[in-house]
């Protein structure tokens, strides 16, 4: 890809005002920050101030690391939101340990982390793994599995809350009417704020509707306070070890997520990220992850949602980027802008979560889209791709008898695609296939060549 002649580049500077309108455009893309956590409140059944709890802390997180790659550490204008893999590893460890063991072993393993991507005379080797992990088949089927694994969340809760009066019809005409509003937005709205704010504008339209139609009401906000910084450790705090492996895993997804937008910013600024660089804005992220768990946000990743509105506006500059972050600080210090969100209509949300949900499984298949598929590439997609999703259909008695660490992997898809993609991928595409290629006879090889040869021809 050709650099991009931005009208204000990585490091140029832009006045005050204009960085804190550009980088309010920002948050628009940046629909995890509240739609993840009411994915999260949903899974999970918890209250609307716990709800709350996970925004202010996912606001805070999200602002501390894009002002930390923002500045001088990344010199990179990224913006981070909370990512999908860490919200499925908070589900399945919150699910069997509670929440406070699932912040607790994003904590851990967020230290563990930085530990590995210690930027110091290329010391640190997570750019290394994370460049792995990027390769085509490797993050296409990851986030083809990861999508379809949300895909219940999402679409589950467009029925809102059994036994209430809404629940069933009433609920999914709220859920139909904010993603058509979303459809519309994102096909219609060319490059303007109506499509880059698409999903708040569904959210808008559909918790409009459910509020006319009974089905929900006004958020009651009078119980918090105007401002107040954000809970210090809201759910407790234990650590499983296995929740700090889960995480692990979640972590290397989120970080092969960052490393991609790197590489694309380098491309358009001209300037190749390297390996140390890029280490320097994983130990951002990392950190800042961890700090926020104790916070209760989700960890985060670099939002490629965000690097397209870069391309949009041309204003690339890292003063923008930084006022982006800033602001998520702001909002996170003021306890009723939580709570109203935290009480948006759940079919609302969920069918935001729906359409996000979908672009991570087909930003999956557009990086497939990539791949060569001869035989072996066939077979590690095919294994890494259907043996997850069929092992949520276990019977439940065998599951009851395994340990719960062991348990939470192997009911979680995108655990388990993980797992399979770092070890058959290696297996059958790096040492099976040398194997294969040096067993092969020149007149094989000839063959070959005559073949393509004779294609190119015709």
């Amino acid at each position: 890809m050709e650099q991009v002649p931005f009208k204000a580049g990585f490091d140029d500077r832009v006045p005050t005002r204009r960085a804190v309108f550009y980088g309010g455009q920002h948050l628009l893309a940046l629909t995890g920050l509240w739609v993840f956590p009411a994915s999260l409140g949903a899974a999970l059944a918890l209250e609307q101030r716990d709800v709350a709890y996970v925004i202010q802390g996912c606001f805070l997180l999200a602002g501390l690391v894009t002002v930390l790659s923002s500045s001088r550490i990344l010199k990179l204008p990224i913006v981070q939101g909370p990512t999908a893999a860490i919200l499925v590893a908070l589900i399945s460890i919150g699910a069997t340990s509670g929440l406070g063991t699932a912040f607790g072993s994003m904590f851990v393993a967020g230290l563990l982390s930085l530990a590995l991507a210690i930027p110091f005379k290329r010391l640190g080797i997570y750019g290394h793994i994370a460049k792995f992990v990027s390769n085509p088949i490797v993050f296409g089927t990851m986030f083809l599995v990861l999508g379809a694994q949300l895909a219940g969340i999402g679409v589950g809760g467009w029925f809102g809350q059994e036994g209430t009066p809404s629940y069933g019809w009433p609920s999914v005409f709220v859920a139909l009417a904010g993603l058509v509003t979303v459809i519309l937005c994102m096909a219609l709205g060319g490059g303007t704020l109506v499509k880059r704010g698409a999903v708040v504008w569904g959210i808008a339209v559909g918790t409009v509707v459910a509020w006319i139609t009974g089905v929900s009401d006004v958020p009651d906000v009078s119980g918090s306070s105007i401002l107040g910084t954000p809970e210090l450790l809201p759910f407790g705090f234990s650590v499983s070890w296995a929740g700090v492996f889960l995480m692990m895993i979640a972590f290397l997804q989120a970080a092969s997520e960052s490393m991609g937008v790197y590489g694309l910013l380098g491309r358009w600024s001209g300037k190749a990220i390297g390996v140390d660089q890029a280490n320097r804005g994983l130990s951002a992220e990392f950190i800042g992850s961890a700090v926020g768990g104790l916070f209760g946000g989700i960890g985060t990743t670099s939002y490629p949602e965000n690097a397209g509105v870069l391309r949009i506006t041309g204003i690339a500059s890292r003063m923008v980027t930084a006022a982006a972050g800033v602001i998520c600080i702001v909002l996170s210090c003021i306890p009723k802008f939580a709570m109203f969100l935290a009480g948006l209509p759940g079919p609302a949300l969920s069918a935001a979560a729906t359409i996000l949900f979908g672009v991570i499984a087909f930003s999956g298949v557009q990086q497939l889209a990539s791949v060569e598929w001869d035989d072996l590439n066939i077979l590690v997609g095919a294994v890494c791709f259907i043996v997850p999703l069929g092992l949520q259909f276990m019977p439940a008695d065998l599951i009851a008898e395994l340990p719960d660490a062991a348990s939470s992997v192997l009911t979680s898809p995108m655990m388990v695609s993980t797992l399979l993609l770092l070890t058959v991928h290696p297996l059958l595409n790096i040492g099976l296939r040398r194997f294969l290629e040096s067993r092969r006879t020149p007149i094989e090889h000839t063959a070959d060549l005559d073949a393509e040869n004779v294609g190119v021809s015709q």
